[in-house]
Order: C-alpha cells, then sequence, then structure tokens
C-alpha cells in the first residue's frame, strides 16, 4: 500500500514539476514577446506535445521574434532559414559532394548538412518557397529523418519546425500542399496588437536595448515533459468524441454534418485527431487535471483543425472561413453518439 502511495506522490510531483516548467517558460517568453493573446497559449500546447507548427499572420507582428524567443528560453539549438522563391531542397535538407584528398590522392562523397540538422527550425516565409523546396521538410516533420543518397539520417531530438507564413493572397506566395499542412500540428493566427501592447512594445523596443535571454529549461527537460503529456488518461467517451469531430469533416463519412456539408471540399485526417488528443492532453495538464476532457479538446479544436480543411467555392462566396466552419462543427457535436 506505501508503495502505491508513493507512486502516486512521485506522479503528482511530477505533473507539479511540468506545470511550474511551463509557466516558467512562459514568464521567460513574455519578457520578449507581448500581445499575442491565446496564440502564445496554443503555442506552448503544440510545442509541449511535440507538434510543429505553422504561424501565419501579416509581417511586423513578431512572428520570427516569437520563434527566436522560444528556441532561446528553451535552450535549443536553432537555425533559419529564409525561404525565397530561388531556395532548393539541398539548401535546406544538405547535399553529398565530391571531396578531394590529395594526401592519399583519392576522391570521396561526403554528407554536407543542411540546415535542417537542428533542434528547432525556423522556416520563415515558408509560403514564398516553391513547393518543390516545401515538400523537402516532409521526412523530416514526420519522420525525424533525412534520406540523402539512399542514406537515411536521423534528426536530433527535440526537432521542431516552426514556420512562418504570410497570408496566402498576398503576393509572390505558394499555398502549401495539403501533406505538408498536415504535418503542422497546430496552424496559429498570430492577431496585431493592442493598444496597451503596442504601447509596451515600443517601450521596450524604442529605448535601451533588450536583456540577454537567459534559457530557463533544456532540451532533456522538454523531452521529459513531452513524455508525460502522452500520460495523461483518456477516457473512451472523450476520445469518441475527438473521432466524430474529425469524421463530421469527412464528406465520404456517416457523420459529415449536413449543417456545413456544402463548405468542405475535404476534410480532416486521422492526424487532426491525434492533434486533438496530444494538445489537448497537454491543456489539461497545464490544468491540474490527469485525464483528458471534451473542453480541452473544444479549446483546441481550431488550431487544430482550420489548416487540414480544403473549403469550397461556396464557402468562399459566403465568406465561411475555416475557423467559422470549426467553431460551428465543435458547437454542434453532442456529447454522445447519437
Amino acid at each position: 500500500m506505501s508503495e502505491v502511495a508513493h507512486e502516486i506522490r512521485d506522479i503528482t510531483a511530477e505533473c507539479q514539476a511540468f506545470r511550474n516548467m511551463a509557466a516558467t517558460w512562459k514568464e521567460s517568453i513574455c519578457t520578449r514577446i507581448v500581445g499575442l493573446g491565446d496564440s502564445l497559449e496554443q503555442s506552448l500546447w503544440c510545442l509541449l506535445a511535440n507538434g510543429h507548427i505553422l504561424l501565419e499572420g501579416v509581417p511586423g507582428l513578431g512572428k520570427t521574434l516569437l520563434v527566436q524567443t522560444i528556441s532561446q528560453s528553451a535552450g535549443l539549438r536553432a537555425t533559419r532559414v529564409q525561404c525565397t522563391p530561388d531556395l532548393m531542397p539541398a539548401d535546406v535538407v544538405g547535399t553529398t559532394v565530391l571531396v578531394e584528398d590529395l594526401v592519399h590522392d583519392r576522391r570521396d562523397h561526403q554528407f554536407r548538412p543542411g540546415p535542417v540538422f537542428t533542434q528547432i527550425l525556423l522556416a520563415d516565409e515558408l509560403n514564398r518557397a516553391t513547393p518543390r523546396t516545401q515538400s523537402a521538410l516532409l521526412e523530416a516533420m514526420q519522420e525525424r529523418s533525412v534520406s540523402v543518397g539512399g542514406i537515411t539520417y536521423m534528426l536530433e531530438k527535440p526537432f521542431l519546425v516552426l514556420a512562418t507564413q504570410n497570408p496566402i493572397e498576398q503576393e509572390g506566395t505558394h499555398p502549401l500542399p495539403e501533406a505538408q499542412l498536415d504535418r503542422f500540428m497546430a496552424k496559429i493566427e498570430v492577431p496585431a496588437p493592442s493598444r496597451e501592447a503596442l504601447r509596451t512594445i515600443l517601450e521596450r523596443t524604442t529605448s535601451q536595448p533588450l536583456p540577454p535571454l537567459r534559457a530557463t529549461i533544456d532540451a532533456a527537460t522538454l523531452i521529459a515533459a513531452q513524455a508525460l503529456a502522452k500520460e495523461i488518461v483518456v477516457a473512451a467517451p472523450v476520445m469518441d468524441w475527438a473521432i466524430r469531430l474529425v469524421l463530421s469533416t469527412q464528406p465520404q463519412s456517416p457523420y459529415f454534418s449536413p449543417s456545413i456539408k456544402r463548405f468542405i471540399r475535404c476534410g480532416a485526417s486521422p492526424r487532426a485527431a491525434q492533434s486533438l488528443i496530444a494538445m489537448g492532453k497537454v491543456r489539461a495538464l497545464l490544468a491540474g487535471r490527469y485525464a483528458l476532457a471534451i473542453d480541452d479538446l473544444r479549446a483546441v479544436a481550431l488550431p487544430a483543425l482550420r489548416h487540414r480543411l480544403a473549403l469550397t467555392f461556396e464557402a468562399d462566396a459566403d465568406r465561411v472561413d475555416a475557423n467559422e466552419v470549426v467553431r460551428r462543427l465543435v458547437k454542434n457535436m453532442p456529447l454522445e453518439a447519437p
């Protein structure tokens, strides 16, 4: 009996340490970043769930600074790729080069790693790269590995892609392929700062230089936190609610919602359900609960689903965006299966 109680106390302590770590990490980020509202909270849910993030917003909102601040405050190695139309896949993943050894009079092929060999990869303005270059990240994001010249190279843990993109309506941008969008656990929309937030930004950036940012966690701490979040309990009815929510977006499913039938051309994949559960577990743990609740799934539905829905022309004509579709699906999804 005492051993069981001891295990429970240890688990409770680990969960409390998780919440303390997350709070400290967030405070460190907030010394540099203000005015993001729910965007910062959603980013932490995704990072602690070991997921990649796509940040969308017009230029100048601090998307790049947010990624840099996250990597510095977590003590993780980070590299940056500035995406442009002339960026090639080899510029991202690396390439094999022919090296001449003059001493031994021989030549050998050697692999020169690209910037993807890091812990946090900042793909800045990802939708300005061509589809060919965008697809170079597919294997790295899913398998956490890179294959070049028939050889597979494993990436260091943790490996997270934090990409930024401008709204696709802007000139010179390329919509991301569905296969790549699906590999992002969350798409987070970065809002414009409020009046008070903008005042704080100006006070911090137009007077004295920003102080150096000290790392509050490290890679080992982050990996352990990600593993702990996976242990959150998911009851069968809660998991079934997440499954039904994802199936309600698929036109071929019997759960397809009639109310939004004419707005969805292609629905969410199983990765969407995985993202819902993974981020929901982190939210539950941060709230001091050890079991996933449907309210957690409702809270993470927007960032987990908005980028996985392909809408119809009718949706565009009626000015119904993916956010509105997801909100309707969440609102109309019953707690229990019919």
